[in-house]
């Protein structure tokens, strides 16, 4: 029976007459789902749960879910079977879901049953069902401010809606944990609150004389409560009511000597509050009116200085300083407490007679006159002229015969020809009316006459004249006449001869060259400031930029268009000085601007800025004269062609002292090291000591070839010789060593003194007193001495030169009483016996021992018959430091 039934299974059902149909039926499931699953979880909460049907339950495998599948473009999730008799199933995330890179994901799920038996087959699918799934945030990452740190700024007594906003973001995906819901300001005691948007303002009026810039810490929330890990610094600057105008400037800038070119506003801006400008001009001042004549210049004399910029020479200088020869200027007010500037002031109450010598003659077709001048308006309704220079009748008429003065700020020249030169009516006044003849400043003028032709030039600018009057020639008559300065001599046609038409004002420098006239390029050298403003590389300076100097670079005019080019030119405005010993002080900044806006009736207005420029107090130059000061010489040296040479060994140094340093205090006894420079000298003088030089039978000498190629220049007289001129230290040592005594009687001439004493900067700085001693000896050699004696710098008002000075030290009597004189031929031959007795003995003694002399020849001393020669070498002090000058007591 067994065997029966197995043999009736084992035929196909397919092949029986009655087939039964086991898995009829596909499974069913819901159309869709929804599903949701938290970050970083694995499970998906399905809604309705995934559960499958089938009709053919209870029948096995037919009635059973063996799986679920799902289709999607990679759907990170799985579908397992939980229960397959229920047809419970799970959704389950394959791999760890992050909402931040996929909120939501959407597939197709099937199920699919067990099909007829074990193996599956037959199986069936149920329809497609669609799944939306999505995933719930996790508040994992905490907000992030966008920036490192806020900056802004406020202006000082405003309450501020809005300063700025801070702004944070967060990485999470859900509204709730990604918005920032809150901010919070973490430091204490801050006028500032903060809203929940992130927005900043002030809870009081800021002061910026009380705190000028606040830092502000603000910290985040999101709206799960999470707190940003790191707060953000806020720093808010507090700034002054806005006020345009230039900003980053100092007030004072210090000028060191010898540094060239400074800048004067290296930091400065244009402040202009956010106003548009369309164009900027800029006009920068250095005042220096107050400064010696107008500014610093070289304050050589005035030949020095002419012969520095190359002038014809000839000139006769009708200002000079007061001295023995030109004592017309001692009765004048001087002003030379200036850096040496020789200045006289005339109140309307001074004026001078030139003496009949010093007029200068020939004053033909052609001359110059030249002069400093400052002068002011003329007090009182009416005016009246004021001659600087007059040329009148002395006596019985008053005729001018040539003169300069002012009227009614009018510069006038008159020039009256005599009939000798000419008989017909020509031009005899020439006028000018210029602003700079009563602006009360320092101006150079300069007449050149060629006549008919008469030029002005005032400051190195021509200006011809506005008026010229023509006259007829003054009649030749005998009368004398009278040069003065300050007025006019009126000699004729009054009771009492007297002066009349005062000058009022100052002058300097007034000189008057005959037969030739001057140059604008020499004009321009005599009269050129040696301080003034200037630009570091012009070729820098920004597009559309435009500038201009005056001539003597003491205004400087900048305009432009963009602001930050105009910031940028200005900031190279620099100021120099190139005197090696400028004048000290303050020189005045004045900066005034002008804007333009675009297009608008009113437009913001820049306050002018003043500033100063201290020029500091250069090191004083410390000139030293050293040489042989003594000198002995038989009288075949004086009475020779050549003559003696004062100076042969002279040397001129300078230098000034730099720094403090105990060594220097212990070698020289003076604090700082001293350290040698190089400059020029304008005059040395050679004083005669004692009573003045005989011209019969004695006189000093100079080779005028000696002076070629160099700007020196030399005057010699009975008192001595200047050599004067803008040159080396070395210059005037080579011409100095050139110096000859003569003196073809010495036996009727007592012994010789002279001094050397040198100049720079027409007695700024001044030399020591080299004295010279010259002895005369018939029948021995000269003994010499150095001397290194230093006095220390001093400032001279007055330069008096040999040509002014006649006798500086009281008159010496030539002889000696014949019993002193007795008695000194006695003393000495007593010592020349002794002398050669004592060598005598040392030779025997030497002969006897055998030894040789030349071991002993440190002093080599030879005689003859007629005389004993005895030369002495001079004693000299060790130097305590080298290439330092020290005192000798």
């Amino acid at each position: 029976m067994t065997d029966i039934l197995s043999l009736s299974f084992s035929i196909p059902l397919s092949h029986t007459p009655f087939s039964i149909v086991v898995n009829k039926h596909k499974p069913w499931i819901e159309t869709s789902y929804h599903g949701v699953i938290t970050e970083n979880m694995d499970i998906v909460l399905l809604d309705p749960p995934l559960v499958a049907l089938d009709k053919d339950a209870p029948v096995p495998y037919a009635g059973e879910i063996c799986a679920f599948k799902i289709h999607g473009l990679e759907a990170p999730f799985e579908a397992v079977v939980l229960n397959g008799t229920s047809g419970e199933g799970q959704l389950r995330a394959r791999g760890p879901v992050d909402c931040e890179l996929q909120k939501e994901y959407t597939f197709i799920i099937q199920a699919h049953d067990c099909g007829a038996g074990p193996g599956g087959t037959g199986g069936k699918k149920s329809h497609k069902a669609v799944v939306h799934i999505q995933v719930n945030d996790v508040n994992e990452f905490s907000p992030v401010f966008r920036e490192a740190q806020y900056q802004a700024a406020v202006t000082e007594g405003k309450i501020y809606d809005n300063i700025l906003q801070v702004e944070a973001t967060d990485q999470d995906c859900s509204p709730q944990y990604s918005q920032i819901c809150n901010y919070q300001i973490t430091t204490s005691n801050t006028p500032f609150a903060i809203d929940r948007n992130g927005n900043i303002r002030n809870t009081e009026k800021l002061s910026f004389d009380k705190q000028q810039q606040y830092e502000v810490l603000v910290t985040a929330f999101d709206c799960g409560q999470k707190r940003s890990t790191e707060s953000v610094a806020v720093h808010i600057d507090v700034k002054p009511v806005c006020k345009p105008g230039w900003q980053g400037w100092n007030k004072r800038v210090d000028y060191e000597p010898g540094t060239g070119s400074k800048q004067l506003f290296p930091k400065m801006h244009l402040e202009t509050c956010g106003g548009p400008l369309s164009s900027v001009r800029t006009m920068v001042e250095l005042q220096t009116s107050h400064i010696g004549k107008g500014c610093d210049r070289e304050t050589y004399s005035e030949k020095s200085l002419q012969k520095l910029c190359g002038a014809s020479s000839g000139s006769t200088d009708l200002l000079p300083a007061p001295s023995v020869s030109t004592n017309w200027t001692a009765s004048l007010v001087t002003d030379s407490g200036r850096d040496s500037d020789l200045i006289f002031r005339f109140d309307g109450r001074q004026a001078a007679k030139i003496p009949d010598q010093m007029v200068p003659q020939n004053l033909t077709d052609q001359f110059t006159i030249a002069t400093w001048m400052k002068h002011g308006p003329t007090p009182g309704l009416r005016a009246e002229k004021e001659t600087l220079l007059c040329n009148s009748d002395k006596t019985e008429m008053n005729r001018h015969h040539y003169s300069l003065y002012v009227h009614n700020c009018r510069l006038v020249f008159l020039l009256r020809r005599d009939f000798t030169q000419v008989d017909t009516f020509r031009p005899a006044e020439f006028h000018w009316k210029l602003e700079q003849i009563c602006d009360k400043e320092w101006h150079y003028y300069v007449i050149n006459v060629e006549f008919p032709v008469v030029t002005l030039y005032v400051d190195g600018v021509t200006f011809d004249p506005y008026l010229v009057t023509d006259d007829w020639p003054i009649h030749p008559s005998q009368i004398d006449v009278q040069l003065t300065l300050g007025a006019c001599w009126q000699g004729g046609e009054v009771t009492m001869p007297r002066f009349t038409q005062y000058f009022r004002g100052s002058l300097s420098g007034l000189t008057i060259r005959p037969g030739k006239i001057e140059s604008q390029k020499v004009i321009s050298c005599l009269q050129a400031c040696k301080e003034g403003l200037d630009i570091n590389s012009l070729e820098s300076l920004g597009k559309g930029i435009k500038f201009h100097f005056n001539p003597a670079q003491s205004i400087l005019v900048m305009e432009g268009e963009d602001l930050e080019n105009m910031n940028a030119a200005l900031r190279k405005v620099s100021y120099i000085n190139s005197r090696q010993f400028p004048t000290p002080g303050i020189r005045h900044l004045h900066i005034s601007t002008s804007v333009q806006c675009f297009g608008e009736d009113t437009c913001i207005s820049i306050p002018d800025i003043d500033a100063v420029v201290m020029v500091l107090q250069p090191s004083e130059p410390r000139i030293t004269i050293a040489g042989v000061d003594r000198l002995t010489r038989p009288v075949a040296d004086l009475r020779g062609p050549a003559g003696l040479t004062l100076f042969q060994d002279l040397h001129i140094i300078s230098t000034v002292t730099k720094g403090d340093t105990a060594e220097a205090e212990h070698c020289s006894g003076r604090l700082g090291v001293q350290e040698e420079i190089i400059h020029n000298l304008d005059y040395c003088d050679i004083l005669v000591l004692g009573e003045e030089l005989r011209p019969e039978q004695e006189g000093l000498q100079l080779q005028r070839s000696t002076l070629l190629g160099k700007h020196l220049d030399a005057t010699n007289s009975t008192s001595g010789m200047s050599i004067y001129g803008v040159d080396s230290m070395s210059n005037y040592e080579q011409v100095i060593r050139q110096v000859h005594y003569h003196n073809w009687h010495p036996t009727q001439t007592p012994d010789r003194k002279f001094r050397l004493t040198c100049s720079e900067l027409n007695g700024r700085y001044t030399s020591n007193e080299f004295t010279l001693e010259i002895s005369v000896l018939h029948k021995s050699e000269a003994g010499e001495h150095v001397n290194h004696m230093v006095a220390p710098p001093q400032y001279m008002q007055v330069v008096h030169h040999p040509a002014m000075v006649h006798s500086l030290y009281p008159t010496h009597g030539s002889g000696v009483p014949s019993a002193a004189t007795v008695v000194i031929v006695i003393c000495i031959a007593a010592l020349v016996v002794v002398v050669v007795l004592g060598i005598y003995r040392i030779h025997l003694t030497h002969q006897q021992e055998g030894r040789s002399s030349d071991t002993t020849k440190e002093g080599e001393l030879d005689w003859n018959d007629s005389a004993l020669n005895i030369t002495v070498n001079p004693m000299e002090e060790g130097e305590c430091c080298r290439d330092q000058i020290l005192e000798q007591p």
